[in-house]
């Protein structure tokens, strides 16, 4: 018979304890912690870039009114509701007058009875005149006849003193005529005043609109400014719009920008920047600007959401990269620069950035330079890394 040989059990043990060893090598070094980060690259490449500004706003109005009476009251009535359409110089509610009429008519009377007291202080005047008058003639008359020796002299004092007193009763006939037009002038005034104050009770449209708010009903009591009536000039819509302040280089008055609103996304209607504000937001750090309707939509509600695009001039000849490429390390921007087999940070200046998801970069790199778009994981220095086509997939 054949003898057979057998390997001793230690040798098989040290085999599998190898094979073993192996296999968990290669688990670590392909999908453990001392695997390679699998990344995908991107390379940088000139082109041309449409940079854009892209903001939330709210449709709001250039002229808004807020309509209430100057002074303190009860609403008699309200005219109008929301949505109402109303002209200008519209009677939109009314307060109540309480004794305002009662006054009104006191006036009238008072102005009434100082227009006569002036009436009766001309003809006093023309009175006094023609009574000077005569006096005048009667003191010439008897002074001629004094030189002659036809009156005593007494006689001619007398007609004098005659004349002198005629002179001061038309003085006394101008000086109450001046004080009866005074006063006649102080109760038109106050007339003019009581019917201004019945005028402002009517609560009128200052000019064509939309009625947006009702805030009082009748009965209701109100103190001086408070609205009754909110409305506001349709004409005037725009977006008041926030961007952010980092991204918000170019903005200027004049831009063109589409505007979709939130209760009608499929409907893109133009607008252009009409103002900036001077005044920025430093808890959310952006930029507000004003965003006016080319042509004024149809069913826009005032407060309604609205997303705004702006649109800035073209660069051309740009060095490009994806947007997703820029890292931060502390207060630097960077990208992931793969060179010469080595991983590194650049530090680089980013310019425009377009919808597109393409950043302009000024500074920091050249064309043709490979870096890191994506990544498994935070990426160091000298990182092991492997390129695939996507994250999800292996290499090559």
């Amino acid at each position: 018979m054949k003898a057979r040989f057998t390997l001793p059990r230690q040798i098989w043990f040290a085999a599998f304890g190898i094979a073993l060893l192996m296999a968990l090598g290669w688990v670590a070094t392909r999908s453990g912690p001392l695997a390679p980060i699998r990344v995908t690259v991107v390379r940088v490449a000139e082109g041309e870039i449409s940079p854009a500004l892209f903001g939330i706003g709210t449709v709001g109005a250039q002229r808004a009114y807020a309509i209430g009476p100057t002074a303190a009251g009860r609403v008699k009535r309200v005219l109008v509701d929301v949505g109402d359409t109303v002209k200008a110089g519209q009677l939109l509610a009314e307060m109540d007058p309480v004794d305002l009429d009662s006054r009104v008519a006191s006036a009238d009377a008072a102005a009434a009875r100082a227009r006569s007291a002036v009436a009766a202080a001309e003809a006093q005047v023309d009175e006094a005149r023609s009574r000077q008058k005569l006096a005048a003639s009667e003191a010439r008359r008897y002074a001629g006849l004094g030189q002659k020796g036809f009156v005593s002299s007494s006689a001619v004092d007398g007609k004098l003193q005659q004349a002198e007193s005629a002179d001061a009763q038309i003085a006394a006939a101008e000086s109450a005529l001046a004080s009866a037009r005074e006063d006649a002038g102080r109760l038109d005034a106050e007339r003019a005043g009581a019917r201004q104050q019945r005028m402002n009770l009517r609560l009128v449209a200052p000019t064509d609109g939309a009625v947006t708010s009702r805030d009082a009903e009748p009965g209701s009591t109100v103190v001086a400014g408070q609205a009754v009536v909110k409305m506001v000039d349709p004409a005037s819509l725009w977006v008041t719009t926030r961007l952010d302040q980092g991204r918000s280089a170019g903005l200027r008055v004049g831009l063109a920008a589409r505007i979709v609103l939130r209760s009608d996304p499929r409907n893109t209607l133009a607008g252009k920047v009409v103002r900036i504000e001077p005044l920025a937001d430093s808890t959310t750090e952006e930029r507000i600007a004003q965003v006016m309707f080319d042509r004024l939509p149809q069913g826009a509600s005032i407060g309604e959401m609205a997303e705004v695009t702006l649109r800035l001039p073209v660069v051309r000849d740009a060095l490009l990269i994806p947007n997703a490429a820029l890292r931060h390390r502390g207060a630097q921007t960077g990208v992931w620069l793969r060179a010469d087999g080595r991983l590194r940070f650049a530090p680089v200046t980013a310019g425009d950035q377009g919808l597109d998801g393409k950043v302009q970069i000024i500074d920091g790199l050249k064309s043709g330079d490979e870096l890191v778009v994506y990544s498994e994981r935070d990426l160091e220095d000298d990182s092991r890394i492997e390129v695939v086509p996507a994250l999800g997939e292996k290499a090559p």
